[in-house]
């Protein structure tokens, strides 16, 4: 890292397609030489993210970065146009399942859902984003990255624990089972051990920082909503936001933890050299991108990617304006506010 920048640890949260909005804010951040990353943690489309960024940075630098997620969004698309299964499957991960949604263009999973596994419809366990992971991102070079920490995040099948994979566990099977959604995709297996989507227990992972990292602030990228002002009244609403609250609870429960020690810590009454102050941080995308509807995380289209994109880049812009000063200094998220 260049001196004199501000360092800090990135979170990326999941979302599907609007993933996107979280390269947006990757790229503004790289381009802004104030900023650098000690570590990043992720889950689903965030660890994607993720992976993507670091192993551009570790080839490429801040540069190398940038080109690599850029790329990697455009294979998003050109997947996207392919015929077939493929792209049934690859729309249905970014749209219908992470969050999950169901809509009218694809009426047939609620069949799956109440009828069959993806052991059944997918025997084959087809996944085009395993191909784009693997074909994209250099894991030799990640596992040798000394610059860049990254925790992805899935859950154990079996025991229902959060499992976490750093540089030298990672691998496309690692990605593919942070981003496991259990009605598309068979368990991701690892050693003996089974994984579903890291959103259930860490979307993002934020514990890892505290022993690992010594910056004491973290930047999150948010993408799903905590708050909705209103009641959801529709099956396909309801269904929406039992989803928003679940991928939301672990995060709100590492927030509540974080706030509690900093709380103790001011008061005297814990060994800071133990317990570390963290000073968090949010890049908030949930009201922009309310304004795109749950079918939205259909589109594969790189115009629409590039969308996504672009709102990205102005909501780090604002966030840099805000409260670049404040890097290093104060917390600028209401920790309990965000919780409470």
């Amino acid at each position: 890292m260049s001196p004199g920048r501000k360092i800090v640890n990135l979170a990326l949260q999941g979302g599907g397609a609007h993933g996107a909005f979280t390269w947006g804010v990757l790229d503004a951040l790289l381009e802004d030489e104030r900023i650098g990353f000690e570590a990043i943690s992720g889950a689903s489309a965030g660890a994607m993210n993720a992976v993507v960024l670091a192993a551009g940075y570790a080839t490429g630098g801040t540069e190398g970065a940038r080109l690599a997620l850029d790329r990697f969004w455009r294979g998003i698309s050109l997947e996207g146009r392919v015929a077939g299964p493929r792209t049934t499957l690859l729309e249905t991960w970014f749209g219908a399942w992470h969050m999950p949604f169901k809509t009218p263009k694809l009426p047939f999973l609620d069949l799956f859902a109440q009828m069959a596994s993806p052991y059944d419809f997918n025997p084959l366990n087809v996944n085009p984003l395993k191909d784009l992971i693997a074909e994209q991102v250099d894991f030799e070079a990640l596992k040798g990255c000394r610059d860049l920490k990254i925790f992805i995040s899935a859950t154990t099948v079996t025991s229902g624990k959060i499992k976490v994979f750093t540089n030298r566990d990672l691998s496309p099977d690692a990605v593919m089972a942070s981003a496991c959604l259990p009605m598309l995709f068979h368990a991701v297996e690892i050693d003996g051990e089974h994984y579903w989507d890291g959103g259930y227990m860490g979307n993002p992972p934020l514990f890892p920082f505290f022993g690992e990292t010594r910056t004491g602030d973290i930047l999150l990228v948010q993408i799903n909503p905590i708050v909705r002002p209103e009641v959801p009244r529709t099956a396909k609403d309801i269904l929406e936001r039992v989803n928003e609250i679940t991928f939301n609870g672990s995060l709100l429960r590492e927030l509540r933890a974080i706030d509690f020690v900093n709380r103790m810590n001011a008061e005297g009454r814990l060994d800071p050299t133990l317990y570390q102050t963290n000073r968090v941080h949010r890049i908030d995308g949930a009201e922009d991108l309310a304004a795109y509807s749950g079918s939205t995380r259909l589109d594969t289209s790189f115009a629409f990617f590039e969308d996504l994109k672009a709102i990205g880049r102005d909501a780090a812009h604002r966030f840099l304006d805000d409260h670049f000063d404040d890097i290093g200094v104060r917390g600028t998220l209401d920790l309990r506010g965000a919780f409470a």
